[in-house]
Protein backbone atom coordinates (compact mmCIF):
# COMPACT_ATOMS: atom_id res chain seq x y z
CA UNK A 1 0.00 0.00 0.00
CA UNK A 2 1.38 3.39 -0.99
CA UNK A 3 1.75 6.35 1.36
CA UNK A 4 -1.02 8.16 -0.54
CA UNK A 5 -3.39 5.20 -0.04
CA UNK A 6 -2.50 5.00 3.66
CA UNK A 7 -3.24 8.71 4.09
CA UNK A 8 -6.54 8.36 2.27
CA UNK A 9 -7.60 5.49 4.53
CA UNK A 10 -6.50 7.47 7.58
CA UNK A 11 -8.73 10.37 6.56
CA UNK A 12 -11.67 8.04 5.90
CA UNK A 13 -11.41 6.28 9.26
CA UNK A 14 -11.26 9.66 11.04
CA UNK A 15 -14.54 10.53 9.31
CA UNK A 16 -16.18 7.29 10.50
CA UNK A 17 -18.31 6.70 13.57
CA UNK A 18 -18.56 3.06 14.70
CA UNK A 19 -21.62 1.81 16.51
CA UNK A 20 -21.24 -1.60 18.16
CA UNK A 21 -24.48 -3.43 18.86
CA UNK A 22 -23.90 -5.15 22.19
CA UNK A 23 -27.36 -5.59 23.64
CA UNK A 24 -27.93 -9.22 22.66
CA UNK A 25 -28.96 -11.85 25.17
CA UNK A 26 -27.16 -14.78 23.53
CA UNK A 27 -29.76 -17.27 24.73
CA UNK A 28 -28.02 -20.25 23.08
CA UNK A 29 -25.21 -19.82 25.61
CA UNK A 30 -27.78 -20.65 28.28
CA UNK A 31 -26.48 -20.01 31.82
CA UNK A 32 -23.37 -18.19 30.59
CA UNK A 33 -25.67 -15.30 29.69
CA UNK A 34 -28.10 -15.64 32.57
CA UNK A 35 -26.51 -12.65 34.31
CA UNK A 36 -24.56 -10.96 31.52
CA UNK A 37 -24.93 -9.92 27.89
CA UNK A 38 -23.21 -12.12 25.33
CA UNK A 39 -20.55 -9.50 24.44
CA UNK A 40 -19.52 -9.46 28.13
CA UNK A 41 -18.79 -13.20 28.29
CA UNK A 42 -15.09 -13.83 29.09
CA UNK A 43 -13.04 -15.36 26.29
CA UNK A 44 -9.47 -16.45 25.63
CA UNK A 45 -8.08 -16.36 29.16
CA UNK A 46 -8.33 -12.65 29.93
CA UNK A 47 -10.60 -10.92 27.41
CA UNK A 48 -14.30 -10.30 26.89
CA UNK A 49 -15.96 -11.02 23.55
CA UNK A 50 -16.58 -7.32 22.86
CA UNK A 51 -12.85 -6.56 23.15
CA UNK A 52 -12.32 -7.90 19.63
CA UNK A 53 -14.67 -5.44 17.90
CA UNK A 54 -13.37 -2.58 20.06
CA UNK A 55 -9.72 -3.48 19.39
CA UNK A 56 -10.40 -3.73 15.66
CA UNK A 57 -11.77 -0.19 15.76
CA UNK A 58 -8.81 1.24 17.63
CA UNK A 59 -6.22 -0.63 15.56
CA UNK A 60 -7.98 0.56 12.38
CA UNK A 61 -7.76 4.21 13.43
CA UNK A 62 -11.45 4.58 14.31
CA UNK A 63 -11.52 6.51 17.57
CA UNK A 64 -15.21 7.47 17.73
CA UNK A 65 -17.15 4.49 19.00
CA UNK A 66 -20.59 4.05 20.54
CA UNK A 67 -21.64 0.81 22.25
CA UNK A 68 -25.40 0.17 22.29
CA UNK A 69 -26.31 -1.88 25.36
CA UNK A 70 -29.56 -3.42 26.57
CA UNK A 71 -29.80 -6.93 28.05
CA UNK A 72 -28.31 -7.28 31.59
CA UNK A 73 -25.61 -4.83 30.74
CA UNK A 74 -24.03 -4.03 34.11
CA UNK A 75 -20.91 -6.21 33.75
CA UNK A 76 -20.48 -5.01 30.16
CA UNK A 77 -20.82 -1.35 31.14
CA UNK A 78 -18.41 -1.86 34.04
CA UNK A 79 -15.87 -3.52 31.75
CA UNK A 80 -16.06 -0.73 29.15
CA UNK A 81 -15.90 1.98 31.81
CA UNK A 82 -12.82 0.45 33.40
CA UNK A 83 -10.93 -0.59 30.29
CA UNK A 84 -12.06 1.66 27.46
CA UNK A 85 -12.55 5.11 28.96
CA UNK A 86 -9.04 6.53 28.54
CA UNK A 87 -9.55 8.44 25.30
CA UNK A 88 -8.81 12.11 24.72
CA UNK A 89 -12.05 14.04 24.35
CA UNK A 90 -10.11 17.10 23.22
CA UNK A 91 -8.93 15.06 20.20
CA UNK A 92 -12.49 13.95 19.39
CA UNK A 93 -11.86 10.40 20.66
CA UNK A 94 -14.37 8.44 22.73
CA UNK A 95 -15.99 5.12 23.52
CA UNK A 96 -19.52 6.03 24.62
CA UNK A 97 -22.09 3.71 26.14
CA UNK A 98 -25.51 4.07 24.52
CA UNK A 99 -28.08 2.25 26.67
CA UNK A 100 -31.65 1.70 25.55
CA UNK A 101 -33.08 4.84 27.13
CA UNK A 102 -36.44 5.49 25.44
CA UNK A 103 -35.03 8.34 23.39
CA UNK A 104 -37.64 7.88 20.64
CA UNK A 105 -40.53 6.03 22.26
CA UNK A 106 -41.22 4.07 25.42
CA UNK A 107 -39.80 0.80 24.18
CA UNK A 108 -36.49 -1.06 24.28
CA UNK A 109 -34.42 -1.60 21.15
CA UNK A 110 -36.72 -3.64 18.91
CA UNK A 111 -34.06 -4.85 16.46
CA UNK A 112 -30.63 -4.04 15.08
CA UNK A 113 -31.91 -1.22 12.88
CA UNK A 114 -34.03 0.23 15.68
CA UNK A 115 -30.99 0.26 17.99
CA UNK A 116 -29.30 2.64 15.54
CA UNK A 117 -32.49 4.60 14.82
CA UNK A 118 -33.02 5.36 18.51
CA UNK A 119 -29.57 6.97 18.60
CA UNK A 120 -29.85 9.11 15.46
CA UNK A 121 -29.80 12.33 17.45
CA UNK A 122 -26.49 11.32 19.04
CA UNK A 123 -25.02 10.26 15.70
CA UNK A 124 -25.99 13.61 14.18
CA UNK A 125 -24.07 15.53 16.84
CA UNK A 126 -20.83 13.88 15.69
CA UNK A 127 -21.43 14.61 11.98
CA UNK A 128 -19.63 11.54 10.57
CA UNK A 129 -19.24 10.97 6.85
CA UNK A 130 -19.67 7.22 7.32
CA UNK A 131 -21.36 5.13 10.00
CA UNK A 132 -20.10 1.62 10.59
CA UNK A 133 -22.48 -0.75 12.38
CA UNK A 134 -20.76 -3.70 14.03
CA UNK A 135 -21.88 -6.76 15.91
CA UNK A 136 -20.28 -7.04 19.34
CA UNK A 137 -20.39 -10.81 19.71
CA UNK A 138 -17.94 -12.36 17.22
CA UNK A 139 -14.28 -13.31 17.52
CA UNK A 140 -12.07 -12.05 14.68
CA UNK A 141 -9.40 -9.57 13.68
CA UNK A 142 -10.04 -7.12 10.88
CA UNK A 143 -8.63 -3.86 9.60
CA UNK A 144 -11.72 -1.78 8.86
CA UNK A 145 -9.70 0.80 6.89
CA UNK A 146 -9.64 -1.11 3.56
CA UNK A 147 -13.36 -1.89 4.03
CA UNK A 148 -14.20 1.81 4.32
CA UNK A 149 -11.84 2.68 1.47
CA UNK A 150 -13.50 0.11 -0.82
CA UNK A 151 -16.90 1.49 0.15
CA UNK A 152 -15.78 5.00 -0.75
CA UNK A 153 -14.04 4.05 -4.02
CA UNK A 154 -17.08 2.10 -5.24
CA UNK A 155 -19.36 5.03 -4.42
CA UNK A 156 -21.51 2.56 -2.50
CA UNK A 157 -24.53 3.52 -0.44
CA UNK A 158 -23.92 0.55 1.81
CA UNK A 159 -21.23 -2.12 2.10
CA UNK A 160 -21.65 -5.26 4.14
CA UNK A 161 -18.82 -7.38 5.41
CA UNK A 162 -18.90 -11.10 4.62
CA UNK A 163 -16.95 -14.22 5.45
CA UNK A 164 -16.53 -17.08 2.99
CA UNK A 165 -17.91 -20.39 4.30
CA UNK A 166 -19.13 -23.66 2.83
CA UNK A 167 -22.69 -24.22 1.67
CA UNK A 168 -23.13 -26.75 4.48
CA UNK A 169 -22.03 -24.26 7.16
CA UNK A 170 -24.25 -21.48 5.86
CA UNK A 171 -27.48 -23.39 5.17
CA UNK A 172 -30.11 -22.26 7.65
CA UNK A 173 -27.50 -20.63 9.91
CA UNK A 174 -26.35 -17.34 8.35
CA UNK A 175 -27.64 -14.52 6.23
CA UNK A 176 -26.14 -15.01 2.76
CA UNK A 177 -25.48 -12.52 -0.03
CA UNK A 178 -25.72 -13.29 -3.72
CA UNK A 179 -23.16 -11.20 -5.63
CA UNK A 180 -21.99 -10.66 -9.17
CA UNK A 181 -18.35 -10.89 -10.25
CA UNK A 182 -17.73 -7.28 -9.17
CA UNK A 183 -19.01 -7.83 -5.65
CA UNK A 184 -22.28 -5.98 -6.12
CA UNK A 185 -25.02 -7.50 -3.96
CA UNK A 186 -27.86 -8.84 -6.10
CA UNK A 187 -29.87 -10.46 -3.31
CA UNK A 188 -29.77 -10.89 0.44
CA UNK A 189 -31.04 -14.24 1.74
CA UNK A 190 -31.91 -14.55 5.43
CA UNK A 191 -30.73 -18.00 6.61
CA UNK A 192 -31.68 -19.82 3.37
CA UNK A 193 -31.88 -23.60 3.13
CA UNK A 194 -30.15 -23.42 -0.28
CA UNK A 195 -27.75 -20.45 -0.18
CA UNK A 196 -26.44 -18.76 -3.32
CA UNK A 197 -22.89 -19.76 -4.23
CA UNK A 198 -20.04 -17.37 -5.05
CA UNK A 199 -19.59 -16.90 -8.81
CA UNK A 200 -16.75 -19.18 -9.92
CA UNK A 201 -16.53 -20.90 -6.51
CA UNK A 202 -18.96 -23.80 -6.35
CA UNK A 203 -19.74 -24.98 -2.85
CA UNK A 204 -18.71 -21.65 -1.25
CA UNK A 205 -20.96 -18.80 -0.14
CA UNK A 206 -20.61 -15.33 1.36
CA UNK A 207 -22.16 -15.20 4.83
CA UNK A 208 -22.97 -11.84 6.38
CA UNK A 209 -20.90 -10.97 9.46
CA UNK A 210 -23.47 -8.42 10.60
CA UNK A 211 -21.02 -5.57 9.96
CA UNK A 212 -22.10 -2.69 7.70
CA UNK A 213 -20.76 0.62 6.39
CA UNK A 214 -23.26 3.31 5.40
CA UNK A 215 -23.08 6.74 3.90
CA UNK A 216 -24.51 8.71 6.77
CA UNK A 217 -27.34 10.51 4.96
CA UNK A 218 -28.39 7.27 3.29
CA UNK A 219 -28.50 5.56 6.69
CA UNK A 220 -30.71 8.31 8.13
CA UNK A 221 -33.10 8.00 5.20
CA UNK A 222 -33.41 4.22 5.42
CA UNK A 223 -33.78 4.08 9.20
CA UNK A 224 -36.53 6.69 9.21
CA UNK A 225 -38.35 4.85 6.43
CA UNK A 226 -38.03 1.56 8.32
CA UNK A 227 -39.26 3.11 11.57
CA UNK A 228 -42.44 4.23 9.80
CA UNK A 229 -43.02 0.88 8.05
CA UNK A 230 -45.88 -1.16 9.48
CA UNK A 231 -45.00 -4.76 10.20
CA UNK A 232 -41.24 -4.22 10.08
CA UNK A 233 -39.12 -6.13 12.60
CA UNK A 234 -36.65 -3.21 12.41
CA UNK A 235 -33.71 -5.46 11.58
CA UNK A 236 -30.96 -4.77 9.04
CA UNK A 237 -30.84 -8.32 7.73
CA UNK A 238 -34.56 -9.02 7.65
CA UNK A 239 -35.94 -5.66 6.57
CA UNK A 240 -33.51 -3.04 5.29
CA UNK A 241 -31.06 -5.11 3.24
CA UNK A 242 -33.67 -7.03 1.19
CA UNK A 243 -35.42 -3.75 0.38
CA UNK A 244 -32.44 -1.74 -0.85
CA UNK A 245 -30.37 -4.18 -2.93
CA UNK A 246 -32.44 -3.65 -6.09
CA UNK A 247 -32.49 0.13 -5.98
CA UNK A 248 -29.18 1.22 -4.44
CA UNK A 249 -25.45 0.58 -4.66
CA UNK A 250 -24.86 -2.21 -2.17
CA UNK A 251 -21.55 -4.10 -2.22
CA UNK A 252 -20.00 -6.97 -0.31
CA UNK A 253 -16.50 -6.85 1.19
CA UNK A 254 -14.91 -10.18 2.01
CA UNK A 255 -13.02 -10.75 5.26
CA UNK A 256 -9.43 -11.31 4.17
CA UNK A 257 -9.53 -8.65 1.47
CA UNK A 258 -8.21 -6.29 4.15
CA UNK A 259 -4.98 -8.37 4.06
CA UNK A 260 -4.36 -8.95 0.34
CA UNK A 261 -0.85 -10.37 0.88
CA UNK A 262 -1.98 -13.05 3.32
CA UNK A 263 -2.64 -16.61 2.14
CA UNK A 264 -4.08 -17.78 5.46
CA UNK A 265 -7.76 -18.57 5.86
CA UNK A 266 -9.39 -15.55 7.56
CA UNK A 267 -10.34 -16.26 11.16
CA UNK A 268 -13.91 -15.57 12.26
CA UNK A 269 -15.92 -17.39 14.87
CA UNK A 270 -19.53 -17.07 15.92
CA UNK A 271 -19.38 -18.28 19.52
CA UNK A 272 -23.15 -18.30 19.90
CA UNK A 273 -23.50 -21.84 21.29
CA UNK A 274 -21.78 -23.61 24.16
CA UNK A 275 -20.07 -26.02 21.78
CA UNK A 276 -18.82 -23.19 19.53
CA UNK A 277 -17.66 -21.21 22.57
CA UNK A 278 -15.74 -24.20 23.96
CA UNK A 279 -14.21 -25.04 20.56
CA UNK A 280 -13.04 -21.47 19.90
CA UNK A 281 -11.35 -21.32 23.29
CA UNK A 282 -9.76 -24.74 22.80
CA UNK A 283 -8.30 -23.64 19.46
CA UNK A 284 -6.22 -21.06 21.32
CA UNK A 285 -4.11 -23.69 23.12
CA UNK A 286 -3.02 -25.29 19.84
CA UNK A 287 0.69 -25.06 19.01
CA UNK A 288 -0.02 -22.55 16.21
CA UNK A 289 -3.59 -21.29 16.71
CA UNK A 290 -5.36 -19.62 13.81
CA UNK A 291 -6.11 -16.63 16.06
CA UNK A 292 -2.76 -15.18 17.13
CA UNK A 293 -3.24 -13.34 20.41
CA UNK A 294 0.51 -12.68 20.58
CA UNK A 295 0.56 -10.50 17.45
CA UNK A 296 2.06 -7.17 18.55
CA UNK A 297 1.01 -5.58 15.24
CA UNK A 298 -2.67 -6.11 16.04
CA UNK A 299 -3.06 -6.33 19.82
CA UNK A 300 -6.33 -7.15 21.53
CA UNK A 301 -6.91 -4.66 24.32
CA UNK A 302 -8.92 -5.25 27.46
CA UNK A 303 -9.38 -4.25 31.08
CA UNK A 304 -7.44 -6.41 33.47
CA UNK A 305 -7.05 -6.27 37.20
CA UNK A 306 -3.62 -5.69 38.69
CA UNK A 307 -2.80 -9.28 39.62
CA UNK A 308 0.37 -11.15 40.57
CA UNK A 309 1.88 -13.61 38.12
CA UNK A 310 0.59 -17.17 37.95
CA UNK A 311 2.22 -19.55 40.43
CA UNK A 312 2.79 -23.31 40.45
CA UNK A 313 3.60 -25.02 43.74
CA UNK A 314 4.39 -28.54 45.09
CA UNK A 315 6.69 -30.96 43.33
CA UNK A 316 6.39 -34.56 44.46
CA UNK A 317 5.51 -37.68 42.50
CA UNK A 318 1.78 -37.56 43.29
CA UNK A 319 1.39 -33.85 43.99
CA UNK A 320 2.87 -31.57 41.37
CA UNK A 321 1.50 -28.20 40.34
CA UNK A 322 1.73 -28.13 36.57
CA UNK A 323 0.08 -26.97 33.34
CA UNK A 324 0.74 -28.51 29.92
CA UNK A 325 -0.45 -26.94 26.64
CA UNK A 326 -2.46 -24.39 28.61
CA UNK A 327 -3.15 -20.69 28.79
CA UNK A 328 -2.77 -19.56 32.41
CA UNK A 329 -3.67 -15.97 33.33
CA UNK A 330 -2.53 -13.69 36.12
CA UNK A 331 -3.52 -14.41 39.70
CA UNK A 332 -3.78 -18.18 39.17
CA UNK A 333 -2.31 -20.61 41.71
CA UNK A 334 -1.90 -24.21 40.60
CA UNK A 335 -1.27 -25.87 43.95
CA UNK A 336 -0.44 -29.53 43.49
CA UNK A 337 -2.98 -30.03 40.69
CA UNK A 338 -2.55 -30.63 36.97
CA UNK A 339 -4.07 -28.83 34.01
CA UNK A 340 -3.68 -29.96 30.41
CA UNK A 341 -4.99 -28.42 27.18
CA UNK A 342 -7.10 -25.93 29.11
CA UNK A 343 -7.56 -22.22 29.72
CA UNK A 344 -7.30 -20.90 33.27
CA UNK A 345 -8.68 -17.37 33.41
CA UNK A 346 -7.67 -14.84 36.07
CA UNK A 347 -7.60 -15.80 39.75
CA UNK A 348 -8.23 -19.53 39.32
CA UNK A 349 -7.25 -21.87 42.17
CA UNK A 350 -6.44 -25.48 41.28
CA UNK A 351 -5.96 -27.54 44.44
CA UNK A 352 -3.88 -30.65 45.10
CA UNK A 353 -4.55 -34.00 43.40
CA UNK A 354 -7.05 -32.46 40.98
CA UNK A 355 -6.93 -32.91 37.22
CA UNK A 356 -8.32 -30.53 34.59
CA UNK A 357 -8.35 -31.56 30.91
CA UNK A 358 -9.72 -29.88 27.77
CA UNK A 359 -11.64 -27.29 29.77
CA UNK A 360 -12.41 -23.58 29.99
CA UNK A 361 -12.04 -22.39 33.58
CA UNK A 362 -13.48 -18.88 33.92
CA UNK A 363 -12.28 -16.16 36.35
CA UNK A 364 -12.35 -16.62 40.12
CA UNK A 365 -13.04 -20.35 39.98
CA UNK A 366 -11.79 -22.60 42.78
CA UNK A 367 -11.30 -26.29 42.08
CA UNK A 368 -11.05 -28.23 45.33
CA UNK A 369 -8.86 -31.22 46.06
CA UNK A 370 -9.28 -34.53 44.23
CA UNK A 371 -11.53 -33.07 41.54
CA UNK A 372 -11.66 -34.29 37.94
CA UNK A 373 -12.78 -31.88 35.21
CA UNK A 374 -12.91 -32.93 31.54
CA UNK A 375 -14.36 -31.20 28.45
CA UNK A 376 -16.13 -28.61 30.58
CA UNK A 377 -16.85 -24.91 30.97
CA UNK A 378 -16.75 -23.77 34.59
CA UNK A 379 -18.40 -20.36 34.94
CA UNK A 380 -17.07 -17.39 36.88
CA UNK A 381 -16.98 -17.71 40.66
CA UNK A 382 -17.81 -21.42 40.86
CA UNK A 383 -16.30 -23.36 43.77
CA UNK A 384 -16.06 -27.08 43.03
CA UNK A 385 -16.21 -29.02 46.31
CA UNK A 386 -13.56 -31.62 47.05
CA UNK A 387 -13.95 -34.79 45.01
CA UNK A 388 -16.29 -33.31 42.38
CA UNK A 389 -16.31 -35.02 38.97
CA UNK A 390 -17.32 -33.05 35.88
CA UNK A 391 -17.31 -34.42 32.35
CA UNK A 392 -16.57 -38.00 33.33
CA UNK A 393 -20.14 -39.33 33.01
CA UNK A 394 -22.67 -37.27 31.04
CA UNK A 395 -25.72 -38.85 32.69
CA UNK A 396 -24.26 -38.31 36.14
CA UNK A 397 -23.62 -34.66 35.22
CA UNK A 398 -27.22 -34.21 34.11
CA UNK A 399 -28.43 -35.82 37.33
CA UNK A 400 -26.43 -33.22 39.28
CA UNK A 401 -28.20 -30.44 37.35
CA UNK A 402 -25.25 -29.55 35.11
CA UNK A 403 -26.00 -28.66 31.50
CA UNK A 404 -24.49 -31.13 29.00
CA UNK A 405 -24.50 -30.40 25.26
CA UNK A 406 -25.17 -33.00 22.59
CA UNK A 407 -21.44 -33.21 21.90
CA UNK A 408 -20.67 -33.83 25.58
CA UNK A 409 -19.49 -30.41 26.83
CA UNK A 410 -20.56 -29.82 30.44
CA UNK A 411 -21.37 -26.35 31.80
CA UNK A 412 -21.15 -25.77 35.55
CA UNK A 413 -22.16 -22.52 37.27
CA UNK A 414 -22.25 -21.32 40.91
CA UNK A 415 -26.03 -21.82 40.88
CA UNK A 416 -25.49 -25.59 40.55
CA UNK A 417 -24.10 -25.56 44.09
CA UNK A 418 -26.36 -22.85 45.52
CA UNK A 419 -23.41 -20.47 45.64
CA UNK A 420 -24.11 -16.74 45.58
CA UNK A 421 -21.59 -14.42 43.98
CA UNK A 422 -20.50 -11.26 45.74
CA UNK A 423 -19.76 -9.56 42.42
CA UNK A 424 -21.34 -9.17 38.99
CA UNK A 425 -20.12 -11.60 36.33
Amino acid sequence: MSIIEERQISRLTRDTLALILAGGQGSRLHELTQWRAKPAVPFGGKFRIIDFALSNCINSGIRRVGVATQYKSHSLVRHISRGWSGFKAEFGEFVEILPASMRVDEGWYKGTADAVYQNLDIIRTHQPRFVMVLGGDHIYKMDYGPLISAHNNREADMTLCCVEVSVEEAAGAFGVVKVDTEGRVLEFQEKPAEPAEIPGKPGRVLASMGNYVFNTEFLYQELIQDADAEGSSHDFGKDILPRIVDSHNVFAFRLGDDQPNSTAQPYWRDVGTLDAFWEANMELVDFEPELDLYDTNWPIYTYQMQLPSAKFVHDTADRRGMAINCIVSGGCIVSGGKASRSLLFSNVRLRSYSNVEDSVIMPDVEIGRNCTVKRAIIDTGTILPEGTEVGVDAEADRAKGFRVTDSGITLVTPDNFGQKLHFVR
